[in-house]
């Protein structure tokens, strides 16, 4: 039975058709971000966790969007230039998407999925990468 994760697909910022297919076999954090939100300092922590699992199995995925307080108000190349210049982000990141209303994509919050494409556990916006580790080391 394949995984609904794996039937999904985002653009990226160039606005490259991806499909989450690509990432079978992987442990995926799916994470909403924005550059000007108080929660932008978790790019570093997100990017740590990446390079440090990265090679056993880990990806990051990140989905801006810019619907609460316009915190994400750049285009997308520009706020992918931004990630990586002052975040130092190299995991993927997607086009902006909408996570409320009727345009709504299916990506909210944080949610780690296992190797398999199976919603693991949710957490919230203000929980800090570090505390996902544990949980990520567990599925790897």
């Amino acid at each position: 039975m394949t995984s609904e994760f794996y039937e999904l697909s985002a653009n990226t910022p160039q606005g490259r058709a991806v499909t989450m297919a690509d990432y079978r076999g992987k442990v995926v954090l799916v994470v909403n971000t924005a550059t000007q939100c108080g929660l932008t300092p978790q790019f570093e922590g997100l990017e740590r966790l990446y390079q440090t699992y990265k090679d056993k199995g880990l990806v990051v995925l990140g989905f801006p969007c810019n619907q609460f307080g316009h915190q994400e108000p750049l285009s997308n190349d520009v706020m992918e230039a931004t990630c990586k210049i002052n975040h130092g982000v190299t995991f993927p990141l997607f086009q902006k998407i909408e996570v409320n209303g009727s345009g709504a994509h299916p990506n909210f919050t944080k949610f780690l999925l296992d190797a398999n494409g199976k919603p693991v556990k949710r957490f919230s916006p203000v929980t800090k990468p570090e505390a996902i580790e544990k949980e990520i080391a567990r599925l790897l």
